[in-house]
C-alpha cells in the first residue's frame, strides 16, 4: 500500500515533490485544479512520474443530489469536471460523497436513505460516468454515516444498480462506523468491509474514532492513534489488496497533526511488518 496526505507548499511541481518525499509519503491529492493550465498540469504529473508519487484521488466535494436545482446542477457538472480531471492526471479515482436531501450538503436529512434517494443517486452517478466516459479513472462515493451508502452491503447494491466499470469504491470505514456496537467491533467489521468491497477498492481514507460517555451517543472522527480503530486490523486488510493501493491521512488541522498520525501509522505497520 501507499500511505499518502496533503503537503502545505505553494503550488510548484518541484517544490511538490519534494515535500511529499520529505513527508515520507508515496500517494497524495491530486495537487492540481482543472482550471490549471495544460502545461502546469503536466508538469505536476512529469514530477509524480519521475518521484514515484501516486496522485491517488481528485475530489469533487459538491451536493449533486440537492433539492435545489442549480444547486444540484452546477454540482453534476463539477463531478463531471473533476472526473475529467482525474482521468487528465492519472489519478486512481475522483471521489464524492452521493450529498443530501437537506440544506447542507454533507449533512443527515429524513429522505437520504430513501428509496428515492437511492434512485437518485443511481441516476446522477451514471449520468457523470456516461458523460466523461473515463478509460482509466474511477468515479467513487466515499461512505457516510447518514447517507448512501451508509455499509458494505448497501455499497454493494449500489455497485450493482449503478452497473458501471469505472464506478469504484473508497472505503472510509470511520464513516460507517455509527453505532457503539459497529465502534467495539471495529475489527470485525473492517473485515467485512474489505472481504465485501475489496475488488472494487481504488482508494482509503485513514482516520479514526472516539466514543465519548455522553448521551445518547457521540462519535468523534479523531488522529489516527487517538482512537479506537483497530489499525492493526485495516493494515492488514490493506496489505492484501494491490501494492499501489493508496490510504490517505485526512481532515488534520496542522502539518505537526498529520506529521503525528504518519508516524503512528508506520510504527504500527512496522510492527506486523507491512511497508507502506
Amino acid at each position: 500500500m501507499r500511505l499518502g496526505g496533503p503537503v502545505f507548499v505553494e503550488k510548484d511541481p518541484e517544490l511538490w515533490g519534494r515535500a511529499v518525499q520529505q513527508a515520507g509519503y508515496r500517494a497524495t491529492g491530486c495537487p492540481v485544479a482543472s482550471s490549471d493550465a495544460p502545461t502546469l498540469k503536466q508538469a505536476f504529473r512529469q514530477v509524480a512520474a519521475e518521484k514515484d508519487i501516486l496522485i491517488a484521488e481528485v475530489g469533487a466535494w459538491s451536493n449533486p443530489i440537492s433539492p435545489v436545482q442549480e444547486i444540484r446542477e452546477k454540482a453534476v457538472a463539477y463531478c463531471k469536471e473533476q472526473l475529467n480531471l482525474a482521468e487528465e492526471m492519472g489519478a486512481r479515482c475522483c471521489v464524492n460523497i452521493a450529498g443530501s436531501r437537506g440544506e447542507q450538503w454533507d449533512g443527515p436529512h429524513p429522505d437520504n436513505l430513501s428509496d428515492e434517494t437511492f434512485d437518485l443517486t443511481v441516476d446522477t452517478v451514471r449520468e457523470i460516468i456516461d458523460a466523461v466516459q473515463p478509460r482509466n479513472a474511477f468515479f467513487a462515493l466515499e461512505s457516510m454515516p447518514w447517507v448512501w451508502p451508509d455499509s458494505p452491503d448497501a455499497y454493494l447494491k449500489l455497485i450493482q444498480a449503478i452497473d458501471r466499470k469505472q464506478f469504484a469504491v473508497h472505503l472510509d470505514p470511520v464513516n460507517m462506523i455509527n453505532s457503539p456496537r459497529t465502534y467495539y467491533e471495529n475489527a470485525a467489521f473492517i473485515r467485512e468491509c474489505f472481504a465485501k468491497l475489496g475488488p472494487y477498492l481504488k482508494s482509503c481514507h485513514a482516520k479514526d474514532i472516539l466514543l465519548s460517555g455522553k448521551l445518547t451517543v457521540h462519535l468523534a472522527e479523531t488522529r489516527p492513534g487517538t482512537g479506537a480503530l483497530d489499525y492493526r486490523t485495516f493494515l492488514r486488510e490493506l496489505n492484501k489488496m494491490p501494492a499501489d493501493t493508496p490510504v490517505l491521512l485526512e481532515h488534520l488541522d496542522t502539518e505537526q497533526a498529520y506529521q503525528q498520525a504518519a508516524q503512528f501509522v508506520r510504527e504500527t505497520a512496522g510492527e506486523l511488518g507491512i511497508s507502506l
